[in-house]
């Protein structure tokens, strides 16, 4: 398979390139599921045990160890490759959540340590569908205008099945119990992954490519390689970037930045859900109409990713970001002064323009930094970023909403998002000085198919 640089890309240019349909469409079946598991966990748990307590300490283990071990579960697909990597990760979360299935089906039949034990143990074992999905946009699209639209299309769709996913479980329990969604959740990871790993796109990434280590001719890979690698990946992940930087490749600044950026836009978005939630509390509107306003924050997303993957920019990326970031803070200050849930909700949809922009030129900085082998790793590191960032301003968001108005707390998230914006100029700075990694243009290989 070839690819030539596009003049003009479009999203249609995207979904042409050879093998992509199938693939991409792979990747978000299974990621669809990222939005139906959780929720489904966490309904079922509650119903098992009878507490809330128990079901948010259940969940905050199972999203402990999904987010903050993706790096280390990137780490092994780029060391041994995404088929030898993501199967057995699949395999084991499967069974997990099966087992799960079986425990929480008699309310006060198991221990709530239990629960926490094998919630954990699958988030541990969580595939990177996300990252990997990204990694493989880098190699079929090598011209940057095009990946530019590649990564704007699946921020997009990220952001549609985030929303919808929830949607379905809702669905879901009106006719069946909660387990159900966790039943959905598992067949559509374990056939999402499947169609993933064995497409030809995916399947031309050979485990030397991945930056497989080769000992006498002989890969050390599969289920072996893959459990001593979880527990060793996230220090190789350090290495790695230590000897690139040694190097004097630079390349620790590109991942610095957008990772910075990434936590400053979920911190600011886990303190939005809930002061929106506050705000419509407050004026008795009730929680369907924050719901409302919330979808309004993802509908500007989604229109500013296509609008920023349609714009052929001549600023450069690390520019650009920290003028997304910016933009976001902007907006969320004039958040603060909306007398209504409409006029706030066109102040969030405005906020959201920045959203996906700012997200997705992070992951393309983090790709052009970033090694070839080492390109999920540096995906997963701004997917964790976003993650850590969204906990932490959820667990702010608490004592902001008790003791300010609610127009306060909107001005405290713009004011993480403008600081945001400060400090990845610094980055970008540094990193326009000391940046020897330049941005793909076209002229890279793709793998033959």
């Amino acid at each position: 398979m070839s690819s030539t640089p596009v003049g003009r890309p479009s999203y249609a240019a995207v979904l042409r390139i050879p093998h992509v349909r199938r693939t991409f469409g792979a990747a978000l079946l299974g990621r669809l599921s990222y939005g139906i598991v959780p929720l489904s966990v966490m309904l079922a748990v509650n119903r098992a045990c009878g507490s809330y307590t128990v079901a948010g300490t259940v969940m905050a283990l199972f999203g402990a160890t999904s987010v903050f071990l993706s790096p280390a579960r990137a780490a092994l697909i780029d060391r041994h490759g995404p088929h030898r990597t993501l199967v057995p990760m699949v395999t084991a979360y499967a069974a997990l959540l099966g087992l799960l299935t079986l425990l929480v089906r008699r309310p006060g039949a198991v221990s709530p340590l239990v629960l926490g034990a094998v919630t954990a143990a699958a988030g541990a074992c969580t595939p990177p569908l996300g990252p990997t999905m990204r990694a493989v946009w880098g190699r079929l699209a090598p011209d940057r205008a095009l990946l530019q639209r590649a990564y704007s299309l699946d921020g997009v769709a990220e952001e549609l099945l985030f929303v919808s996913g929830p949607l379905l479980v809702g669905i879901l329990t009106r006719f069946a119990p909660p387990t159900a969604g966790i039943v959905l959740g598992t067949f559509l990871i374990v056939a999402g992954t499947t169609g993933f790993t064995t497409s030809p796109a995916v399947g031309a990434t050979r485990p030397t490519e991945a930056g497989t280590e080769q000992q006498g001719g002989r890969w050390d890979g599969g289920a072996r390689g893959w459990l001593r690698g979880l527990v060793r990946g996230a220090g190789s992940a350090r290495l790695s970037a230590l000897r690139r930087v040694r190097a004097g490749r630079g390349v620790l600044w590109g991942i610095l930045q957008p990772v910075v950026a990434a936590g400053g836009v979920g911190l600011t978005l886990g303190v939005v859900d809930l002061v929106v939630v506050a705000f419509a509390e407050q004026r008795h509107h009730g929680d369907g109409a924050a719901a409302w306003a919330l979808a309004a924050l993802s509908a500007g997303s989604a229109v500013g990713g296509l609008v920023n993957g349609a714009v052929r920019w001549r600023v450069p990326a690390p520019v650009r970001l920290p003028l997304a970031a910016a933009g976001l803070g902007v907006a969320l200050l004039g958040a603060g002064f909306a007398p209504g849930l409409g006029t706030l909700a066109v102040e969030l949809a405005a906020a959201g323009f920045f959203v996906s922009p700012a997200l997705t030129t992070a992951y393309l900085i983090a790709d052009d930094a970033a090694a070839p082998e080492a390109r999920v790793r540096a995906g997963a590191w701004v997917n964790t970023g976003v993650n850590a960032g969204s906990t932490a301003g959820a667990a702010v968001a608490g004592p902001l909403v008790g003791a300010m108005p609610t127009a306060l707390c909107f001005a405290a998230a713009g004011t993480a998002a403008l600081l945001t914006a400060l400090a990845t100029v610094r980055r970008s700075r540094a990193r326009s000085t000391l940046r020897a990694v330049p941005e793909r243009n076209g002229a890279e290989s793709v793998p033959a198919a």
